[in-house]
């Protein structure tokens, strides 16, 4: 759950840089990613852990950027692009900087692809092994804070973790392996977000909400594929 609750962050990035009239994402982006290594930090050394160190700041981040914009330029500001996203709110900075972040987290999930699987799948083993599990987990935690500020600018900072969610859950539901899982998740990804941005420009429906639709089909899909595949074996 750690990406709804860095969801939130985003929101009050957001808000907070419409009402400082500063370009979103270099705003959300170092904030975002803070708040991963504090999530990260909290969970490690601290009596809060886990969710509800992800509650705590996922709603108080959520309820200070709805009162930055209350206290400023007033409840008549159209939220709906921040709560649900719009494709249309990004500009042609957004779209080069998401590009170029976006190539970046590909290239370092893969180079460091190996460790973050040891880390991932026994954290003990990993130590075991030399690996440096602290360096590991907050390059999981900054992955996991760029993507999310990549998408909910399209997505909304309350439909962003489906994202997250949904494309590894539907390939768990056939496939067993991580190898096959990360891919699986990478390929539905591409496929859900395209479908759902066809059935938005067809039939005029939100972004975000038709990326998730297209996400909660196709986990039906998997999931009937997964029984089926279950019996037979």
């Amino acid at each position: 759950m750690i990406g709804d609750g860095l969801s939130h962050v985003g929101f009050s990035a957001l808000a907070f840089a419409m009402v400082l009239n500063v370009a979103p994402l270099y705003v959300a982006i170092p904030v975002v990613v803070s708040a991963a290594f504090l999530l990260l930090r909290l969970s490690e050394n601290s009596k809060i852990r886990g969710d509800a160190a992800i509650a705590m700041i996922s709603s108080g981040s959520l309820a200070l950027g709805v009162f930055a914009i209350s206290v400023t330029k007033g409840m008549n500001v159209d939220m709906s692009s921040y709560m649900f996203g719009s494709i249309l709110a990004m500009d042609h900075s957004d779209v080069v900087l998401s590009i170029c972040l976006s190539i970046i987290v590909l290239c370092l999930f893969v180079v460091f692809y190996n460790r973050i699987f040891a880390v991932t799948f026994d954290e003990n083993f990993a130590r075991a092994t030399g690996i440096n599990a602290e360096v590991y987990n907050a390059l999981i935690a900054f992955l996991s804070a760029v993507t999310i500020v990549l998408g909910m600018r399209m997505m909304g900072a309350l439909l962003i973790s489906s994202l997250i969610v949904f494309p590894s859950l539907s390939s768990m539901q056939v496939f067993k392996t991580f190898r096959q899982v990360i891919l699986s998740s990478a390929l539905l990804s591409v496929i859900c977000f395209f479908v759902g941005l066809c059935v938005s420009y067809l039939w005029s429906t939100p972004t975000g909400s038709s990326v998730v639709m297209a996400n909660i089909v196709a986990f039906s899909i998997f999931y009937v594929l997964g029984k089926t595949k279950g019996r037979r074996s």
